[in-house]
């Protein structure tokens, strides 16, 4: 049975690979993409869906209430799923305020359109960060859907912030959502500030590799197309005002990633630079995912050595696409 989805933030780095998988898995499903094109929302990503009868781009604010009314009305969507988001803790360190106003206010003024216009489900994409962080020496210790949220950034303050909004909507209106937080993801089309893209790309044009602090925090690795595997079975099959914590069993050392990375490319470790440590900087993300395997099925399927080898070839072989972010020529279009 036909669907119609519309997957907002659909220019970034999980949402276009979320679009790119619907519209490979279901060819009769309708995906429309909502995103702003803020600096980290690249259209030329989406290139080869805009090619595809069944895709449809719109360049709309989430914050904008009329125009998602008016999007919305149009194209009568069965589902929502929300990926827009301002995602960079460091850029939330030095500017707080877009962080609330794109992931608290946007998430409620979509909230309020699906039920305004009774759209029959939505579903809030999430971050494994709103738990806080976990000691390095408690390697017995991971998140579950029951750990307290314990913010240390005003990133994940701000998707905390939009995740109890999303569970009081459910309560209070009976609003047809789900939660899912997933640990840190990687693959294709990631944006290059963060660290595995900043560090293949860095290494390939033998520039410094930056690494924060002493390099030993430690975070849980997911390769994008499982994530978005388990987004799938948790619009389709997920028990309304649930959350899911989705993890990828592939816990690393910021600089043993680096160094891999190094190794993989053939480039010398005398590239790697330790900075100055992030402020509030987590020491480690763990996500325990037994509740969506024993409920939904779902485990990760990609191990990270696999998946860290596939994602270098991806940007060795696409440098086009991030030639043109650091040349700024992506946003002429934007």
């Amino acid at each position: 049975m036909s669907k119609t989805i519309i997957v907002t933030g659909g220019a970034g780095f999980i949402g276009s690979n979320f679009v790119y998988y619907m519209l490979n898995k279901y060819p009769d499903y309708h995906i429309v993409c909502i995103d702003c094109l803020t600096y980290a929302g690249n259209i030329h990503t989406l290139n080869e869906a805009k090619n595809n009868p069944n895709f449809l781009f719109s360049k709309t604010n989430i914050c904008d209430k009329e125009a998602l009314r008016e999007l919305f009305k149009q194209v009568k969507p069965d589902i929502v799923v929300n990926f827009a988001a301002e995602s960079h803790v460091d850029r939330s360190i030095e500017g707080p305020e877009i962080f609330i106003k794109t992931n608290v206010e946007g998430t409620q003024t979509l909230m309020e359109v699906c039920r305004e216009l009774n759209i029959p489900r939505y579903h809030q994409v999430s971050t494994d960060e709103v738990y806080g962080d976990l000691p390095l020496d408690r390697p017995d210790l991971f998140f579950t859907e029951q750990t307290p949220l314990h913010a240390s950034s005003p990133y994940s303050a701000s998707k905390a912030g939009a995740d109890m909004l999303v569970m009081a909507y459910h309560r209070t209106y009976n609003f047809p959502a789900t939660i899912s937080r997933c640990s840190n993801n990687y693959g294709p089309y990631h944006f290059p500030e963060k660290l595995i893209p900043l560090t293949i790309i860095n290494a390939l044009n033998n520039q410094p590799l930056p690494v924060y602090g002493d390099g030993k925090n430690v975070r849980d690795w997911l390769y994008v197309e499982d994530h978005c595997r388990a987004i799938d079975l948790i619009i389709h099959n997920g028990k309304i005002g649930q959350i899911y914590n989705v993890g990828g069993h592939n816990e690393m050392a910021n600089i043993d990633i680096v160094k891999l990375i190094c190794k993989e490319l053939d480039k010398p470790e005398s590239l790697i630079t330790f900075v100055e440590d992030r402020k509030g900087h987590d020491r480690r993300y763990a996500i325990d995912p037994t509740f969506i395997h024993n409920e939904l099925g779902w485990l990760p399927e990609t191990k990270f050595a696999d998946g860290i080898k596939k994602t270098i070839h991806w940007y060795v072989e696409n440098q086009d696409w991030w030639q043109d972010i650091l040349n700024g020529t992506y946003r002429e279009e934007a």
